[in-house]
């Protein structure tokens, strides 16, 4: 189960890639980079890498994938608000589809009081 700052640091990583291919198809709309033709037909080929450690939120986490032809290979790790690590692992192509591997690495520690006692 995923908890809320879980939540938020995954959506946000989607969206800063959505952000980056939004920004990258309208850098070049038209298939023209600096006066020359993109061909749409020649096999894909990407990959990127990102990391966060923002000690102030206690966010850490990164992210990397490639894509070659018609198989993509990535995986990302976040430091979980308990404690623990999770990593995953994935790979897909039209073949096999979509197959990632979870796991989590530590233990998860829990506060033995939620909130505080004065809140009555």
């Amino acid at each position: 189960m995923l908890t809320s700052r879980s939540k938020r640091s995954l959506i946000a990583g989607c969206y800063l890639l959505l952000v980056f291919v939004l920004w990258s198809t309208e850098a070049h709309p038209h298939g023209h980079e600096h006066g020359h033709d993109v061909d749409y037909h020649a096999p894909a080929h990407y990959k990127f890498d990102y990391k966060v450690h923002d000690p102030h939120t206690g966010d850490v986490k990164s992210q990397w994938e490639h894509r070659d032809k018609d198989k993509v290979k990535g995986g990302y790790t976040i430091h979980d608000p308990d404690g623990s690590v999770r990593t995953v692992e994935y790979h897909a192509d039209k073949h096999n589809g979509f197959n990632a591997v979870v796991k989590k690495h530590g233990h998860s520690h829990h506060p033995h009081v939620y909130g505080h006692k004065d809140a009555h």
